[in-house]
């Protein structure tokens, strides 16, 4: 399925990009102010251009939390979440340690201050300890609470151990931390929607292989992907961090299905829109 010509334009494409934002990022990293201060200008510059190079067309409903910080938690059903997310939020993803051992997406994740953890039960103390201290720095935060990926036809119950670090007190009225639930769905092909038996085109889940999976997909045509962000909640709202990943998990649930069914779609978004970037 797809042209072989297309993806090899693609994975090229993607890898000087790659190359580029290595030896760029890693470069201004070691001087202390922008290390401190400035480390997120160029990732969602990068997440954009791969999201264009792949043909990930990004369509964006509701509006982008401006606390600062936010926890943002997403369902997660592909490694193309990350370019997807990354083009519109600024912030640090949470991942499995394992990710931090993967050739160049490693190295990549490690650019924009990734937050690795180990996600045995045992070590959850650790892992809230990692999330809080990263939040009190001012530093927003986007996680991934389904703890695996799906196959993109729906969300996967949410693991709550980590909303423990909303009860964290924020700016000069002292909220509870700010936390944005949102909606990730790959809906269509060329315009053309996308069945339960397609979505894991994009979808990479189980035990799949990443590079035939990568390859598959840079040979297609523009994959649609709807992102919806959800009302921003608290957690002085529920009272528990459970009533709270609960309250989070059934805003994504509903904003999947809403997408896969077609409900209330908007116009693709234009990644170099001016209004975007200041919502961003």
């Amino acid at each position: 399925m797809g042209s072989r010509f297309l993806g090899g334009l693609r994975l090229i494409g993607f890898m000087l990009a790659s190359l580029l934002v290595l030896l760029v990022q890693g470069s201004l990293l070691k001087i202390p102010f922008f290390r401190q201060k400035h480390w997120l200008i160029l990732p969602p510059q990068y997440h954009r251009l791969c999201c264009w190079i792949l043909g990930i067309e990004i369509v964006l409903k509701g509006k982008v939390s401006h606390d600062q910080p936010t926890l943002w938690v997403a369902n997660h059903s592909s490694y193309l979440d990350i370019p997807v997310l990354g083009s519109i939020l600024k912030g640090s993803f949470v991942a499995k340690s394992e990710v931090g051992a993967w050739p160049l997406f490693g190295t990549l994740s490690r650019l924009q201050k990734t937050i690795f953890i180990n996600r045995r039960p045992g070590d959850t103390d650790t892992q809230r300890n990692s999330l809080s201290d990263r939040l009190a720095m001012g530093d927003s935060v986007i996680l991934f609470p389904e703890g695996t990926s799906s196959d993109g036809n729906r969300v996967l119950s949410f693991k709550t151990a980590l909303f423990a670090v909303a009860n964290m007190k924020t700016g000069q009225d002292q909220k509870t931390l700010a936390v944005q639930p949102i909606s990730i769905t790959c809906t269509h092909l060329d315009h053309v929607p996308l069945g339960r038996d397609l979505r894991p085109l994009y979808a990479w889940y189980g035990d799949m292989d990443l590079a035939p999976h990568l390859w598959q997909l840079a040979k297609l045509g523009k994959i649609r992907v709807v992102v919806e962000c959800h009302p921003v909640v608290r957690l002085n709202d529920f009272g528990s961090r459970k009533a709270l990943g609960q309250a989070c998990e059934q805003q994504v649930a509903a904003g999947v299905s809403r997408a896969i069914s077609g409900r209330n779609l908007v116009a693709p978004l234009d990644i170099d829109d001016a209004n975007q970037t200041k919502a961003a």
